[in-house]
């Protein structure tokens, strides 16, 4: 079942539809529930309203699999989606991939963490039966990157976190110097991956962002040794390939039971 409403975001004052995934369980009893934040809401689900017509088709998995566990997930601002997902301005990394002319974008990530955090999780945790400190968060791209900064910012909050092929380009050095500086001990799960052909076969820029999340994972692993990244042959970067690693978006939930 998929709960829909919209909530203001006050740091940048404008509307953002929300979409809250309940499994069949939730109206049987009291149970409590686990929760995974994700980004990117409107391909989360279904393939019918999903940008470029492909979806994660999370719901579908979910009913099918009958796994205990929230969804919520957060439509883009397809205008503003770089500036939100990315905590920075773009630095001189990124060129690598845009060009030196390529034109400024980023700097929104705190506020839009900030949001998740202080306004959408505080309600979420009162409107359902969510074990509020059981809490993942998920990304694809610069989802991803977002991700990973969420989790520097409230490591007691996001325990697990599922990177896709992420966008560590963009912010790179900063992305960087933050792990560096963070103490990721809280963290229970952190799965990153990424293709060898994220942007085609034999590129430039496929090499590059197989590079860049490689060196986000050295910096990761040294602070995080349990942390999982997968080199995945052939994959490229869109949701048919991303369809293929749903499963592991909920491994969470054994390492939680285990708790």
């Amino acid at each position: 079942m998929l709960d829909i409403f919209s909530m203001t975001i006050k740091r940048f004052q404008q509307q953002r539809r929300i979409q809250v995934y309940l499994p069949r369980s939730y109206q049987l009893g009291e149970k409590k529930y686990p929760v995974l934040y994700m980004h990117d809401g409107q391909n989360v689900f279904r393939n019918d309203e999903a940008i470029g017509g492909v979806s994660l088709e999370l719901e579908s998995y979910l009913d099918a699999t009958g796994l205990d566990v929230i969804v919520v997930a957060i439509d883009q601002n397809s205008e503003e989606r770089k500036n939100e997902y990315c905590p920075w301005e773009n630095g001189a990394y990124s060129q690598k991939f845009l060009g030196a002319e390529s034109s400024s974008f980023g700097g929104k990530g705190k506020q839009y963490v900030e949001f998740i955090v202080e306004e959408l999780k505080p309600s979420i945790d009162e409107k359902y039966r969510t074990i509020e400190n059981q809490t993942a968060m998920a990304g694809i791209s610069m989802g991803g990157l977002l991700t990973l900064y969420a989790a520097c910012l409230y490591p007691a909050v996001f325990k697990n976190l599922y990177i896709f092929s992420g966008a560590f380009y963009a912010n790179q050095e900063k992305m960087e110097d933050l792990l560096e500086a963070t103490d990721l001990s809280a963290i229970r799960t952190l799965y990153m991956d990424c293709g060898t052909d994220e942007a085609g076969i034999g590129t430039f820029i496929s090499k590059e962002f197989l590079a860049s999340n490689h060196a986000i994972y050295e910096v990761v692993k040294r602070k995080f040794p349990a942390a999982d990244f997968k080199v995945l042959e052939g994959e490229e970067h869109n949701y048919r390939s991303f369809q293929k690693r749903v499963q592991q978006l909920f491994s969470f939930l054994v390492n939680e039971v285990s708790l």
